[in-house]
């Protein structure tokens, strides 16, 4: 009986050390990119959702910028709070306009 109960104390034990660890989430990096080259994104992102959502440049705003492995990401928001990511691959080249 002693032999059952430590053989199933035993599983349990090794069966609860063995669980899987969930992977750290991957965090976005600082941004380490030339003035210049930023602000010519940033005109690109405003440009591109100005058109994307009929309204003037000067009245959308880009409130983040965040570096990636390989990407850029501006996020911004329109006056109608309607929310927009701006992606640019590493050499700083417009990819697309995602609309959140």
């Amino acid at each position: 009986m002693i032999f059952k109960v430590m053989t199933a104390t035993l599983f349990l034990v090794v069966a609860g050390c063995s669980g899987q660890h969930p992977e750290p989430m991957q965090k976005a990096q600082k941004a380490k990119v030339s003035p210049s080259l930023s602000l010519e994104m940033e005109q690109l992102c405003r440009q591109n959702a100005a058109y994307r959502y009929n309204t003037d440049r000067q009245k959308i705003a880009v409130t983040g910028f965040e570096q990636f492995q390989s990407s850029y990401e501006m996020r911004g928001f329109t006056p109608l709070k309607e929310r927009f990511v701006c992606a640019f691959d590493p050499e700083g080249q417009f990819l697309h306009l995602s609309m959140r």
